[in-house]
């Protein structure tokens, strides 16, 4: 399913993305980008460079809402593992992440993951599983 603006707005309003400079800007069919423009406090203690920790939740994020795509009415995901390779420092921004499904076995869905910088370098490299789970109701 592809995620419609309104509902992209409505991921956006959140407030761990604001504090980090988060936005997710498409989402649907297994893949999803996500766009990076870190805040000063994103950046501590290396203005203009994004700490490995705000890499780690853009790729974790932008997969998630990826493998959320593939999930039906009434159902959620879990990160069940992530993992992340920094190749190149964090320096040259706003940066952006694109994530897609791997492959989709029953309710777990295998993903990878990168982010460029404003040059087009990759700087993060992630890769992770996540389990498709139905919403408990009340």
């Amino acid at each position: 399913m592809d995620f419609s603006p309104d509902t992209l707005a409505r991921l956006n309003d959140n407030l761990l993305y604001h504090a980090l400079g988060i936005r997710i800007e498409h989402c649907g069919g297994g893949q999803a980008r996500a766009t990076l423009a870190p805040t000063a406090n994103a950046c501590w203690p290396s203005p203009g460079s994004p700490h490995g920790g705000v890499l780690f939740t853009v790729i974790d994020t932008t997969m998630a809402w990826a493998a959320m795509s593939l999930a039906g009415p009434g159902e959620s995901v879990a990160t069940v593992d992530c993992s992340i390779q920094y190749p190149a420092p964090a320096t040259h921004g706003p940066f952006t992440c694109e994530a897609a499904s791997l492959r989709k076995t029953g309710r777990t869905v295998f993903m990878r993951a990168e982010i460029l910088d404003g040059r087009a370098g990759v700087v993060a490299l992630g890769q992770g599983t996540f389990r498709i789970i139905r919403e408990q109701a009340g």
